[in-house]
């Protein structure tokens, strides 16, 4: 990544880097997106890309990360995990391509345990939230983070990486009230007590 401060100029192609590179990734994978294709349409040139990210992996990592802070800016955890599976949901409908970025770094990087190497740090706040909501009696008893993988398991049914059907925000609206209230009531009959 560069280490000075980037000029109006620069903020924008790089900007341009992350949006392209975003869909690159999420469509082809690591290993499938080219950085051809990347500058091309990003209207730029390896140099500039590299200049920025250092490396092909490095660029992935950067949108990945960045997806990930994203999401849970945009869909912070509640003590109410039914409500939280829902916007999760609905999150998911909005920007499909954290889910395949997700995918492809399940597939390629890390095929069993963890998703990212600092998962521990990157759950905590989750899992403490968890943790207090048990211990007000609010949620089921049983280990936190287990709580947290069924949740947001749930919450991916109708995803783009589903095996059954992956949902889409084109869909009718009354296809996706139907969902979040199965969806809802589902992780509340599952780990909630009220």
């Amino acid at each position: 990544m560069v280490a000075k401060p980037l000029t109006s100029r620069g903020a924008a192609t790089r900007d341009r880097i992350v949006e392209v590179a975003t869909q690159e990734f999420a469509e082809h994978g690591i290993a499938g997106a080219r950085i051809e294709r990347i500058v091309a349409t990003a209207r730029t040139n390896k140099a500039q890309l590299y200049g920025y990210f250092g490396n092909k992996e490095a660029l992935f990592d950067a949108i990945f990360t960045a997806s990930l802070d994203r999401i849970v800016n945009a869909v912070p955890i509640s003590a109410d995990l039914a409500d939280w599976a829902v916007r999760l949901y609905d999150d998911y409908l909005l920007r499909p391509d954290l889910i395949r970025l997700a995918t492809w770094s399940r597939m390629e990087r890390r095929p069993t345990g963890p998703l990212l190497a600092d998962a521990d740090q990157r759950n905590d706040h989750k899992l403490r939230a968890i943790a207090e909501a048990q211990a007000a009696g609010q949620v089921v008893p049983g280990d936190p983070f287990d709580v947290m993988a069924l949740v947001i398991s749930m919450s991916m049914a109708w995803s783009p990486v589903s095996n059954v059907y992956a949902a889409s925000a084109d869909e009718p609206e009354e296809d996706h009230r139907r969902r979040r209230e199965l969806l809802r009531d589902t992780v509340r009959r599952a780990v909630m007590t009220s």
